[in-house]
């Protein structure tokens, strides 16, 4: 069955799984995949924890003791999803520790209603890794203008940093130069680079999914042929500029101090559209030292199905222009679709949040003790 995900594996790919629950952790799920789907990592978000504590009682106790202890639903959350973060890491820290670091990382995200505002994103930040406490964890701060000075300070203090929502190949490339700017800090700090990691989420199915509408909308025969191109193309450039990126003079200077390279991690990797192969953006993004994060659903059609052949990023930076310029001439805005996915990234890990929020809150009210 895992035949493909050890080819992906061998190709340089980390295979991460894009999902966590209490459940998954106490039924030895994670283990399990951890031990037979070659799965190295866990990304978690909003979303994926609001959907983990309204469904089933495996909060039932801990959310009983919060609720006698009165706490606030904002510390709720924060005790909960760092438990399970916390418990994570450690199932995974035989990895991190075989893989020097690299993997074996569980990533926890600051609240997103602070996307905009730097300062309270760094406090965020520092609070997150002292509370859970465990070096494989790491820190998703969003990729927002704000975002990027607070990734700068972050990882100058040496906390490891899953940069998130990255959609376009200018703010990837300002992400690069943010995390090159902490290492310097952390450099001139006397911190251990050699314990510093990082990997940036490039986002890719919504891209598709956003400029696909668009072409539809054209409804011309080079419209429909320009379909369900958009995003391969775009992973593919912001990997040419990683390449680029870590094999220059700044890079060169850091790399002597035992720095380690900041991964592409191509998340939103589900497939949205029925009409392509569910295992796009998998097979076609197989490229040495980059982290592929995938909901089970996905894992397991790559465990079955996947065609793992290479490396299928190499090769295709021309085509990949082409690609994206063919969109452009069809008067689609790149910019336009790349800015309003960022703020829509935003909105929906917010919505998510105070989603999270009230589902605690309700959990809380229904497991309060009676007084008395």
């Amino acid at each position: 069955m895992t035949d493909a995900l050890k080819r992906l594996s061998d190709e340089g790919v980390a295979i991460w799984l894009d999902d966590l629950s209490r459940k998954r952790i106490t039924s030895g799920n994670l283990a399990e995949l951890i031990d037979q789907s070659h799965v190295v990592g866990v990304t978690t978000n909003p979303s994926i924890f609001q959907k983990a504590i309204s469904q089933g009682d495996g909060y039932d106790q801990q959310l009983t003791d919060l609720a006698t202890r009165k706490v606030t639903v904002e510390e709720a959350v924060r005790m909960i999803t760092t438990a399970d973060v916390r418990d994570a890491a450690d199932i995974l820290r035989p990895v991190f520790d075989a893989t020097g670091g690299q993997d074996g990382r569980v990533s926890i995200e600051v609240d997103p209603r602070l996307a905009h505002h730097t300062a309270p994103t760094v406090a965020e930040a520092k609070q997150l890794a002292w509370l859970v406490d465990r070096p494989n964890t790491l820190i998703k701060i969003p990729a927002t203008k704000a975002g990027l000075p607070a990734i700068t300070e972050v990882i100058g203090r040496g906390i490891s940093v899953n940069v998130t929502l990255i959609f376009s190949l200018e703010r990837y490339r300002e992400v690069m130069d943010a995390y090159l700017a902490g290492l310097e800090k952390a450099k001139a700090a006397g911190l251990d680079l050699s314990k510093i990691h990082s990997v940036a989420s490039f986002f890719v199915s919504r891209v598709d999914t956003e400029i696909d509408k668009r072409l539809d909308a054209i409804g011309s025969d080079a419209a429909k042929d320009a379909k369900g191109k958009s995003a391969l193309a775009n992973a593919r450039l912001a990997y040419e500029a990683y390449e680029e990126v870590f094999a220059g003079d700044r890079w060169a200077a850091l790399d002597k101090a035992q720095a380690n390279k900041q991964r592409p991690l191509w998340a939103s990797t589900g497939v949205k559209d029925p009409s392509l192969k569910d295992t796009l953006y998998v097979d076609d993004l197989v490229a040495p030292n980059t982290v592929n994060t995938m909901p089970e659903a996905t894992l397991e059609a790559v465990a079955d199905h996947g065609d793992i052949t290479g490396n299928t990023v190499a090769g295709g930076y021309d085509q990949a222009r082409a690609d994206l310029d063919a969109i452009k001439k069809l008067g689609v805005s790149y910019e336009d679709v790349v800015q309003l996915l960022e703020d829509e990234g935003v909105e929906k890990f917010e919505a998510a949040w105070i989603d999270l929020l009230n589902s605690t809150e309700a959990e809380l009210k229904r497991l309060a003790p009676s007084e008395g």
